[in-house]
This record gives C-alpha cells, sequence and structure tokens, in this order.
C-alpha cells in the first residue's frame, strides 16, 4: 500500500487558489505530524506546513496568511488550501509524513522525512 496518495495542484492565475489533498494509510496518519513540503527546481525540498497528531499546525512565514493546513482524522487526509497564490509559489509540492514536523518545521529538512507523497505541480501564472 503506497503510504501517502496526493490530489490537486494544477494551473492557477495569481491570486487563485488551489487546494491540495494527501491520504495516508490509517497508521502513518496516527502515528506522525503530516506536512506539506514544496521544491523549486534546483533547490531542496522545503517544510511550507505541518500538522501535529494532536492538530497543532505551523506554517512557514512566506506563506502565513495565504496557506492553510487542516485534517479529517476520519478519513486519514491532510489538507493544503492556498489562497492568494503568487508566481513564487510555484514548485512541486509533496505531502509528507514524520515526527516533529509541526514543532520543528523551521529546522526539519527532507532527510526527516519517513514518507513522502507522490508529488504534485503547482503553477502560478502571472
Amino acid at each position: 500500500q503506497v503510504p501517502l496518495v496526493e490530489s490537486g495542484g494544477g494551473l492557477v492565475q495569481a491570486g487563485g487558489s488551489l487546494r491540495l489533498s494527501c491520504t495516508a494509510s490509517g497508521r502513518t496518519f496516527s502515528t506522525n505530524d503530516m506536512g506539506w513540503f514544496r521544491q523549486i527546481p534546483g533547490k531542496d525540498r522545503e517544510l511550507i506546513a505541518a500538522i501535529s497528531r494532536s492538530g497543532d499546525t505551523a506554517l512557514r512565514d512566506s506563506v502565513k496568511g495565504r496557506f492553510t493546513i487542516s485534517r479529517d482524522v476520519a478519513k486519514s487526509t491532510v489538507y493544503l488550501q492556498m489562497n492568494s497564490l503568487k508566481p513564487e509559489d510555484t514548485a512541486t509540492y509533496y505531502c509528507a509524513a514524520a515526527l516533529g514536523l509541526a514543532r520543528y518545521l523551521a529546522i526539519t529538512t527532507w532527510k526527516s522525512v519517513s514518507y513522502w507523497g507522490q508529488g504534485t505541480q503547482v503553477t502560478v501564472s502571472s
């Protein structure tokens, strides 16, 4: 069973909105924090949003006020609602599961991640 399955993404104009979804296996969801990384070609994946097992959330400053992370426990699904999108938000977005993503968002690297989604492209046109 694939641990994380993403959906959503696509092409949107600047100022628009998109919602990404990520469904995990029950055990993966219940035993890990869930988060969203994004990657621009030539750069490392960067953690931008995370939600802990207790529901605490954390966001990187670059997306605060525009992005929201939430979850549906019954569906083992985490969401990333992205509003007021900017061209610089263009990237491949990856769902991730690992311990401590929410508490240590600012210092967490891709090396800490236990499970990855397949990635979904988000392109914001100006």
